[in-house]
């Protein structure tokens, strides 16, 4: 058995390893782990194997502890690191913590989870999107809507903006609904343009930031700029959080998000919502023009593809 703190031997685990330099690390070392899974050198293997069996308890070790159950050298320890693309066991240590703190959930889910007797996909669903409706309108501040609509009916300059798959898609979407009012409006998901954006707007500009967690850098700062110039801020998002804190009109909502990792998120429906009940506020307030806005842009679809049959109001 090799000693786990200390070796006398003369073989490759017990010499000193080279500096690693210019070493970016890995993300994810769990995904790293099972891709090297049977191709490491075996003293390396006993690591690995280790590992996989307690890995929720090798963050609290030291390296000697896990040098010492897998009887191996800690020289051998470093190398099973560096061979997961770690600097070294510190770093292995910390990559592993941050991979178990999202994945337990999905390492230990049910690849085949059973439906309610009956259900459809269509039904659960639904029944998701149902569900997380009606937490959000037990939460919803009506009077944030009210300062939110009026401020959009203000703006001159509307830019939405969401960092990441649901909220981008929902920033675009609302984009896309708004300037049908004839208020010139824009989406940015790309975090670099956004921060540029945010420093050309002023007094009378909106800000519109969607965000799940309400914790993104990029969409934090942005809200920080904008107002350092005197925009408005509206965001959607969780209360508590960074980004409520940073804006001037938060609409603030805490949904629950469903255990079965295969149903995608509501939430994002839900967003859509709020937005979609801002436009019909702004569109009703304005309607004389909204309905304007709304023939020209039919009339110029009519007008591209000769189609004058029923197709949806408000698009």
């Amino acid at each position: 058995m090799e000693n786990a703190v200390t070796s006398n031997n003369t073989d490759s685990d017990s010499l000193p390893l080279p500096p690693q330099k210019g070493r970016s690390g890995v993300a994810d070392v769990i995904s790293a782990l099972h891709r090297h899974d049977g191709n490491l050198a075996t003293q390396e293997q006993k690591v690995a194997n280790y590992v996989k069996e307690h890995l929720e308890d090798v963050s609290a070790m030291t390296i000697a502890e896990l040098a010492g159950h897998c009887e191996v050298s800690t020289p051998t320890v470093i190398r099973f690191c560096r061979t997961l693309g770690c600097d070294g066991f510190r770093e292995f240590k910390l990559r592993l913590a941050q991979n178990l703190a999202v994945s337990m959930q999905y390492l230990s889910a049910d690849p085949q989870p059973v439906a309610a007797g009956g259900d459809t996909a269509i039904d659960q669903i639904l029944g998701a999107v149902y569900t997380t409706a009606n937490v959000m309108r037990q939460q919803i501040d009506p009077s944030m809507l009210e300062r939110a609509q009026t401020k959009l009916l203000e703006t001159k300059h509307l830019l939405f903006a969401g960092i990441g798959g649901g909220s981008s898609n929902v920033s675009q979407e609302a984009a896309n609904r708004f300037f049908r009012l004839g208020i010139p409006s824009f989406s940015t998901s790309d975090s670099y343009i956004l921060q540029m954006r945010a420093a050309t707007l002023k007094a009378g500009d909106v800000l519109f930031l969607i965000s799940a967690s309400g914790e993104a850098d990029a969409i934090v700062g942005a809200a920080e700029i904008a107002s350092g110039y005197g925009a408005t801020t509206i965001c959607i998002t969780k209360p508590g959080t960074r980004l409520a804190e940073a804006c001037s009109i938060p609409i603030l909502v805490d949904l629950p998000e469903d255990r079965d990792i295969h149903k995608p998120t509501a939430s994002r429906y839900i967003h859509m919502i709020i937005v979609d009940a801002l436009a019909m506020l702004v569109a009703q307030e304005m309607a004389h023009e909204t309905t304007e806005n709304l023939r020209r842009i039919r009339s110029s679809l009519t007008a591209y593809h000769g189609r004058t049959g029923p197709q949806p109001l408000g698009d």
